[in-house]
């Protein structure tokens, strides 16, 4: 099966990202990021633990380079495993296996859950009464969360801030740090009271990356989990890599259900009413809407199932992609227009599936291969 390290145009977007990281005008890594990268290496010192927080689907790539070159730097550092919703189950697990093999401390966690938030909380607070154990003296306990753009950093951070207050009983106003699907929003490190008795705050930080990136495959799965700002590369190619990828795993067989049971839903659809005023209220425009999302997958099972062609050749699987893009026109209800118009349309639906897990768990990049080599 091919990898998407051997797909050209997991090569070309790999590519567009590190011409765009070496522009003089440096779109990720302006004043606001060296401002930030000064700002942290002034505080790094004085906090207690280092929350790296990296995207569960590619724990390697999503590394935080620059925590290297902090110093000097808490004895407690962990690594934050956020999006693990998004992820392969057994492959967060090996993840996690191999960074404890490593003597890595580590965590998966969904920062949009309430109970796996509350849950990661009780082990934070755990670390942090082993940290009292171990001669810790201060009245206060203080923790870095660090990572790249668009990991979920200011997300984890208010969801913690959130239920920690509430845990604790605390009254007065909550505090909030910027939270966006787009890279680069958070600007400024912001202090938020996650816990009580012992006192317990996160520092939330901007996303950083190096001044410049170097690894065009690295690059690529940067770009398709949203680290990079889409512009850099366009939607329409990151689409066409994710559907290289869906392709050719398996993780669409299991929707083969929805084409056994479309015709039966459809009948039982036009005879019962509630079903039909259900229908009224939904929105044919919403591709985030279940029955839209449902039309989505059973129509990518079809045509794949269908598919006679090679899955490991890049020419055969991009017709693949054509076919799939025509249909997806009409389940996403896309107007005919100009064509390349339109493929941009369904491009930036798919795109928007694929991040929010509405097409599959998927681990872009493989730990166990390491831990062979």
């Amino acid at each position: 099966m091919a990898t998407a390290k051997t797909w050209k145009i997991a090569r070309e977007i790999g590519d567009a990202v590190i011409k765009a990281s070496r522009n003089p005008n440096r779109r990720w890594y302006g004043p606001h990021m060296a401002a930030a990268v000064r700002a942290i290496s002034e505080r790094i010192p004085l906090v207690d633990f280092v929350l790296e927080i990296r995207d569960a689907r590619i724990p390697l790539s999503s590394e935080y380079e620059l925590l290297r070159k902090f110093s000097p730097l808490p004895s407690k550092q962990i690594i934050v495993l956020n999006k693990m919703e998004l992820a392969v189950p057994l492959e967060l697990k090996k993840c996690i296996d191999y960074f404890e093999e490593r003597n890595y401390l580590s965590y998966a966690v969904n920062s949009h859950n309430k109970d796996c938030v509350k849950q990661f909380l009780n082990f934070l607070q755990s670390q942090v009464r082993e940290l009292h154990k171990a001669g810790h003296s201060g009245h206060t306990t203080t923790m870095m969360v660090l990572g790249i753009p668009n990991v979920g950093k200011s997300a984890l951070a208010n969801s913690l801030h959130h239920i920690g207050r509430i845990s604790a009983a605390e009254k007065g106003k909550l505090k909030h740090t910027t939270v966006s699907s787009q890279p680069g929003d958070t600007k400024d490190i912001m202090s938020l009271k996650i816990g009580s008795h012992p006192n317990v705050y996160v520092l939330d930080t901007p996303g950083i990356f190096p001044p410049n990136l170097y690894d065009a495959e690295i690059c690529a799965k940067l770009a398709l989990t949203g680290a990079i700002p889409d512009d850099i590369v366009g939607e329409l190619k990151l689409a066409r890599l994710f559907l290289m990828i869906l392709n050719s795993s398996h993780e669409y067989k299991k929707w083969a259900k929805l084409c056994k049971s479309q015709d039966l839903t459809e009948s039982l659809s036009d005879e019962s009413s509630k079903s039909d005023a259900k229908r009224k209220r939904q929105y044919a425009t919403d591709h985030t809407q279940d029955f839209i999302v449902h039309e989505v997958r059973r129509v990518l099972y079809e045509t794949i199932s269908a598919f006679d062609g090679n899955l490991e050749d890049e020419t055969s699987i991009g017709n693949l992609i054509d076919t799939q893009f025509a249909a997806l026109r009409t389940v996403l209800r896309v107007p005919e227009d100009a064509s390349e118009f339109a493929d941009l349309r369904v491009a930036s639906k798919i795109v928007n599936l694929y991040r929010t897990g509405r097409l599959g768990h998927y681990t872009l990049e493989h730990v166990s291969a390491l831990a062979k080599s």
